[in-house]
């Protein structure tokens, strides 16, 4: 360990990873993990637990998470490293919790794409019913592993086609709800999706409780980080990226939850008492309003953009296994590149999200409980982050004399908000999570035996 608390990146044969992409590539790959139009599947459960202030949901999640998001730019100047949260925790609280940390990660970045996976294996089905939808999933994670081996500029290339098509069908929603809009007039109020539809009386808490669910679609965005030593300029570029993919982001979901609201004949308060009209709310708005053609289009856009998510998740994933295997914390074969692209790691998360998408496709509540359990792996992780940058800075400082609002302040805030969010999730998911952590102390518990020995 140097001076600094950071672990150097290994340079031996082998265990390099190579610059080759810049800072659009970073923020292409957050927002192809994101998914740009993300709100579509959670409006209407938004719009029923907001009383109808959609938009403002994602105006406070937005700033939220960006507490998350500053946290993150802080610990990447410092620790550019390509194991993220792990690396990070490493260095700023010791190598016990970087492990803990990686670990409770881990059921984000390697269990996401299997989400994403299978989705789109839904949604393709959906469209084309004559293909069964595991064949649709099969050719989904090879194509997209097929990318992420040839390596990080290729598939960056891709993602960057497929997230313009994706911003696309964005475009047409948007211009087809403005025509609608002039031509016959709004469903609701101009100023409803910030202040309520008026179905049901406006308060404090009902917009928290929503936004304790819209943060979830911010989730992968931090997956950026994890390509800090694969970023051309330096750690700056990739700090940069993080904020710009943020808050690009929450422009993009403004907009669409905005728009929608208008056009939604349903009031929120008949959302909250049918919660089985929530899940189509976003698609049965547009058919009333545009028509179906738009639906099939979003349908379509959303399959092939969750493949590509999977893309963008499975080479974060790739990457956070190589990371811990180089420290020494995962099997050593791990950490092996080729032409600096980690392919024993992607192949190895590769197979995970397959058999993680097979056993949530088993279970009527699959894929709601990997859904749970991703998050909370996820959100686990940011409490750390945010302990670490309070750990680097401030405890240890070793980045100088600490500034108290960026290096305390806010990740303390951030944390608050994160461990908010972690008490909202089910009570399986939690069980879920407790266990994996609990199974994570057991595996440094044994490595700690074995080093002493």
């Amino acid at each position: 360990m140097s001076e600094t608390g950071t672990t150097a990146p290994a340079t031996d044969t082998g265990q390099g990873l190579r610059r080759s992409i810049g800072l659009r590539d970073v923020v292409v790959y957050g927002l192809l993990f994101i998914a740009p139009m993300a709100p579509v599947g959670v409006f209407g459960t938004l719009d029923a637990r907001s009383h109808g202030a959609v938009a403002l949901v994602y105006v406070v999640a937005t700033v939220a998470m960006g507490f998350t998001a500053y946290s993150y730019a802080q610990m990447v100047r410092v620790v550019p490293q390509a194991g993220s949260v792990f690396a990070y925790a490493r260095a700023g609280l010791g190598r016990g919790a970087g492990f803990v940390a990686g670990w409770m990660a881990a059921l984000d970045y390697v269990l996401i794409p299997a989400v994403a996976y299978l989705f789109s294996g839904i949604a393709m089905n959906a469209l084309v019913p004559s293909v069964s939808r595991w064949v649709w999933t099969a050719l989904a994670v090879l194509l997209t592993t097929a990318l992420n081996v040839w390596g990080v500029r290729v598939a960056a290339r891709a993602g960057f086609l497929v997230l313009a098509l994706e911003i696309a069908v964005l475009l047409v929603f948007v211009v087809s709800a403005l025509v609608v809009l002039v031509r016959d007039g709004a469903q609701r109020g101009l100023l409803t999706p910030f202040t309520g539809d008026g179905s049901q009386a406006f308060t404090v808490s009902a917009v928290v409780g929503a936004v304790s669910v819209a943060v979830l679609s911010y989730l992968g965005f931090d997956a950026i980080a994890s390509f800090a030593e694969e970023v051309t300029g330096g750690s700056a570029r990739v700090a940069r990226g993080l904020l710009a993919c943020l808050l690009l982001a929450g422009v993009l979901f403004v907009a669409q939850t905005y728009l929608v609201a208008l056009l939604e004949p349903t009031s929120s308060a008949r959302l909250a008492a049918d919660p089985a009209l929530q899940g189509s709310a976003f698609y049965d708005a547009v058919d009333a309003s545009v028509g179906t053609w738009l639906h099939d289009l979003v349908a379509a856009s959303k399959a092939v953009g969750a493949a590509f998510a999977a893309l963008a998740g499975q080479a974060a994933a790739g990457r956070l296994l190589f990371a811990m295997s180089r420290e020494g914390r995962l099997p050593r074969a791990l950490s092996r590149t080729d032409s600096g692209v980690p392919r024993v790691a992607l192949l190895c998360s590769a197979v995970i999200t397959l058999a993680a998408a097979w056993w949530a496709a088993t279970r009527g509540d699959g894929l709601d409980q990997l859904v749970s359990v991703v998050n909370i792996g996820a959100l686990t992780a940011f409490t750390l982050l945010h302990a670490s940058v309070v750990g680097y800075f401030a405890l240890r400082r070793l980045g100088g004399p600490p500034v108290w609002w960026r290096h305390v302040a806010v990740p303390v805030v951030g944390a608050a908000i994160t461990v908010a969010v972690i008490t909202e999730a089910s009570g399986a998911a939690q069980v879920v999570g407790a266990v994996w952590l609990a199974l994570g102390l057991v595996v440094l518990a044994v490595q700690g035996v074995r080093g002493r020995a």
